[in-house]
């Protein structure tokens, strides 16, 4: 097992589109403050599409009917989120996955999820190479190291590396009714441990991270001159 450190974990439960985006990106600047990884699960009190930040939302419009759209930080494509598990992953600079290449990164994280289906007893795989996609969409098609169930892709991730660290953003279709969210999100902090040796500890937002999430949510990802930009 690797050397013990500590990560900070939390479930925010569902939240509002433009605060699932704005929190993530405040998760950043925290681990970037902290040294610390931090792992957010969270849920959605509405339907809603994110989409990558280089995409152009007129493109976005075309394939979905789904409001609102949301421009992301990280890249990726147009990800549908309603019933989906939803996870973000934050490294602050210096740390063993901020050194990694995209690509090496990307397969870590599909990785972790594949071993934590795994303590759940489901059997998936990570995609050889690339299944034909619908340009923009993320769940048509795969991409090498998307997740797969019965060759089926159930999970894809997007990225964003700069000054503060490596931010993951991820989202899961369940493969299945009857498996339990919480026991997934179980299943992840105890692969944490053996993979990892995260030595977790509850991140517990203050007064000032939630007034930044606040002013990230309503300065950029409520605004049209951000989700419209191009």
């Amino acid at each position: 097992m690797p050397t013990s450190e500590t990560w900070f974990h939390l479930d925010s439960g569902p939240c509002d589109p433009a605060g699932n985006m704005a929190f993530d990106e405040a998760l950043l600047e925290v681990a970037a403050a902290t040294g610390s990884a931090v792992l957010r699960f969270y849920g959605w009190k509405e339907p809603a599409g994110t989409f990558g930040y280089s995409q152009r939302i007129a493109d976005v419009e075309k394939v979905t009917l789904l409001r609102p759209l949301i421009r992301r930080c990280t890249g990726g494509g147009f990800v549908p989120h309603d019933r989906d598990w939803t996870y973000s992953l934050a490294f602050p600079p210096g740390h063993a996955w901020f050194e990694l290449s995209a690509q090496e990164s990307y397969e870590g994280m599909h990785a972790w999820l594949r071993d934590a289906f795994t303590v759940l007893g489901v059997e998936t795989t990570l995609s050889p190479c690339c299944v034909k996609e619908i340009p923009g969409q993320c769940f048509i098609g795969a991409e090498k190291h998307d997740l797969l169930w019965h060759g089926r892709k159930i999970a894809g991730a997007a990225q964003r590396r700069n000054r503060l660290g490596l931010l993951i953003q991820g989202s899961i279709q369940p493969p299945f009714d009857g498996l339990a969210r919480s026991e997934w999100q179980a299943a992840m902090l105890t692969v944490g441990v053996e993979k990892f040796g995260a030595r977790w500890r509850d991140f517990e937002s203050g007064d000032g991270f939630n007034r930044r999430v606040r002013e990230l949510a309503e300065a950029r990802y409520s605004s049209d001159g951000h989700n419209r930009k191009r």
